[in-house]
């Protein structure tokens, strides 16, 4: 793992409100501008978790404005072929990254180019930047084939799936490393707050390890540190016992459903992993207005000390943890959006200042 100076410093994790590529970027240099990411806006019409990632993958076809992979489509075993190709010839080295299937497309990830065009406008010392990628097993749940089935239980479609979201992954670490700082790459993974219920009862612990495992490998590979976002709840020994260096869970709502995993949180502390607390509400209007930086604050040292509890040094604790939202921002109006952000700014420097770490 690459060394992240997390220190309860704040950021983001990745959607906000339809606006300008520029004023979305203004909001995440004002409120983060030391662990900055490039902005999705799901809410545009292009940019949705499955749309925004799934260009190159072989029998990717729309119908009613709906993707779908279209496995009985003629083309698409010659298109499978040809993926596998590209895909081999990337991992030996005949095939430049850049010059793959695996890149981002400019017209569906515009806060991506955006953001690479910024560096030179950065005022502050970077610490980390930030990219993400919709998790292999929400993505391939996600997308259907042509008969309405998940790719995922399909082996080889979800090979695909997983091997393609593992190169754009690490096409993404190797574009922001001209930033000269540490690059993390989050999966978005909402699906597996699922994850035992009758809806995904298909899914074996075995087979999301390796699905995530198998992403998290080639952001290692390229020099980058990998996180993963879980809305709500999962089975969090799943999430834990992956190669992600970082986890960020709902602090607000599912603290103490998380905090059912006491051996897994002691052993990930103590392998040097980092935290990231959703501390900010995102979810429910009520909460965002509800709470302020201070009673946030208060909420968190609370659960500091029932984290300390397990064994944990307060100073370990807070050496390896982000403050982050709950969620995404994407789904909100702009005026609760920029709301959150500035709690998340707010929360990390009384936090700071506090242990005197400012």
């Amino acid at each position: 793992m690459v060394y992240l100076n997390a220190a309860c410093r704040p950021t983001l994790i990745g959607s906000l409100p339809p606006m300008d590529e520029g004023r979305a970027l203004d909001l995440v240099m004002t409120y983060t501008p030391r662990i900055p990411h490039w902005v999705q806006m799901p809410g545009s019409g292009k940019e949705g978790m499955i749309q925004q990632f799934a260009q190159g993958l072989p029998g990717i076809t729309s119908r009613d404005n709906t993707l779908f992979m279209d496995r009985a489509g003629p083309a698409f075993e010659s298109e499978l072929l040809d993926f596998y190709e590209a895909y081999m010839a990337v991992k030996d080295g005949s095939l430049n990254l850049d010059e793959s299937p695996f890149v981002l497309a400019s017209d569906l990830a515009g806060g991506f180019f955006a953001f690479l065009s910024r560096i030179e406008q950065m005022q502050e010392p970077l610490v980390a930047v930030k990219g993400q990628i919709t998790g292999p097993v929400t993505f391939s749940t996600g997308l259907k084939n042509e008969r309405g089935q998940a790719i995922y239980f399909d082996e080889q479609a979800r090979d695909a799936a997983v091997k393609m979201i593992a190169m754009k992954a690490r096409w993404q670490v190797r574009q922001l490393a001209i930033f000269g700082v540490p690059v993390v790459i989050f999966l978005d993974e909402p699906s597996l707050a699922g994850f035992g219920s009758s809806e995904l009862i298909g899914l074996s612990k075995e087979d999301v390890g390796a699905c995530l495992d198998e992403v998290f490998e080639a952001v290692h590979a390229e020099g980058g540190i990998t996180g993963i976002h879980v809305c709500a709840n999962t089975d969090w020994s799943v999430v834990m016992e992956s190669q992600a260096d970082i986890v960020n869970f709902d602090a607000y709502g599912y603290f103490d459903r998380f905090m059912l995993y006491d051996r897994h949180i002691v052993d990930f502390f103590r392998s040097g992993r980092v935290l990231a607390w959703g501390l900010v509400p995102t979810l429910n209007t009520e909460d965002i207005a509800g709470e302020d930086a201070d009673s946030l604050v208060a909420d968190f040292w609370d659960k500091v000390d029932r984290v300390a509890a397990l064994g944990i040094e307060t100073a370990t604790i807070l050496s390896q943890s982000l403050i982050t939202p709950c969620c995404g921002a994407g789904l909100l109006t702009l005026a609760f959006a920029e709301k959150v952000l500035k709690l998340t700014r707010d929360v990390s420097q009384i936090i700071r200042k506090e242990v005197d770490i400012w």
